[in-house]
């Protein structure tokens, strides 16, 4: 039994013509009315889950394998009779400022569509509601619902690209502040954009292929006009993330260029206050020099010793003042011309 995880609706002339409540009776309702076409909606299924359904709807097997795994890159997959389409889906978390990344599955056949929503996927709910509001649409049958699908996840694109655009606005800013997040910042960003294009990238290629298929050729030009549209519009959106990126390495480049300013200052001023502390040892010392000649004299007379010739001359004391002056000036000339002093 279907549970709370899986939604039928059964579609006549575009119109919900029943709401099945197992896989039985869906494929039942399917069989009795030729007229009509199925649309699942599965959210996080498990791989019982799928392979249940796939019985009761006859779909491919190796098409209900690659739905039964998430993580998909986006991707197109043709079978016999059905078409297998992964798209990833992002949205933005404003109080995080974090991009969270999730994808969607679509199985299409020719009375069958099966929508799949893993890990965050796009509002399914709203997809089915906007689509029943426009009966003239669904009547065009499961291809309008792989369509609608697409348009609804490369508009989810669209605020991913606004919330990265603020940021990198921010983190411009803060580079000239010295705000010590913004390294970390840029690198979380550098990595959410890249994420970001690796799901990006492959869409327009997907979508292209996809419009050139029978599936689409048999809705019409309307249809495949719209399509093309969203491939425009993907091709913009790489242009802007491509763009962003490079934003992202000049405002890295900028940034290690003023922290790497900002330590040759360090530096310089650390150094300047070196060299500034060497000439002040220096002239500290180059002055000692000066007064140890005149300290030693003063502290050999100092010692008192009777048998000193020069102290019984007449000019024994100005002798003695002259020598001392004499030799502290030499060592001043000497320090000086050393640039000690």
């Amino acid at each position: 039994m279907p549970g709370e995880d899986v939604e039928f609706g059964l579609y006549v002339d575009g119109r919900l013509a029943a709401s099945p409540a197992s896989f039985a009776e869906a494929a039942g309702l399917l069989e009795d009315t030729p007229e009509s076409f199925l649309w699942a909606t599965l959210r996080e299924p498990t791989r019982d889950r799928v392979e249940e359904l796939a019985v009761a709807l006859r779909l491919d097997g190796s098409v209900a394998d690659s739905t039964s795994v998430g993580h998909h890159r986006p991707k197109l997959e043709r079978h016999p009779e059905t078409i297998f389409l992964a798209l990833r889906v992002g949205t933005y978390d404003d109080e995080r400022e974090s991009v969270r990344f999730g994808e969607v599955h679509a199985i299409v056949a020719e009375r069958v569509v099966v929508t799949v929503g893993r890990s965050g996927g796009p509002d399914l709910d709203r997809l089915r509601r906007e689509l029943e509001a426009s009966p003239s649409d669904l009547a065009a049958g499961p291809g309008v619902v792989l369509l609608r699908l697409a348009d609804l996840v490369v508009d989810g694109y669209l605020g991913i690209v606004y919330g990265i655009d603020n940021d990198i606005d921010e983190i411009d800013a803060q580079v000239f502040t010295g705000h010590s997040e913004v390294s970390r910042r840029i690198y979380q960003l550098t990595r959410e954009v890249i994420e970001f294009q690796r799901s990006l990238r492959p869409v327009a290629a997907l979508l292209a292929e996809l419009r050139h298929d029978a599936l689409f050729v048999t809705l019409g030009d309307r249809y495949r006009q719209e399509m093309r549209s969203i491939e425009d519009h993907v091709a913009s959106l790489n242009e802007r993330i491509d763009a962003m990126r490079q934003a992202l390495v000049s405002v890295l480049n900028l940034h290690l260029a003023l922290q790497q300013q900002t330590s040759n200052e360090q530096i310089k001023e650390m150094s300047e206050a070196a060299l500034d502390q060497a000439r002040d040892s220096r002239r500290i010392a180059a002055w000692a020099g000066v007064i140890f000649v005149p300290s030693l004299i003063t502290g050999v007379y100092g010692m008192n010793f009777r048998h000193m010739p020069e102290l019984g001359l007449a000019y024994g004391y100005p002798l003695a003042l002259l020598l001392m002056a004499v030799s502290a000036l030499v060592m001043w000339l000497v320090f000086r011309w050393q640039k000690w002093l």
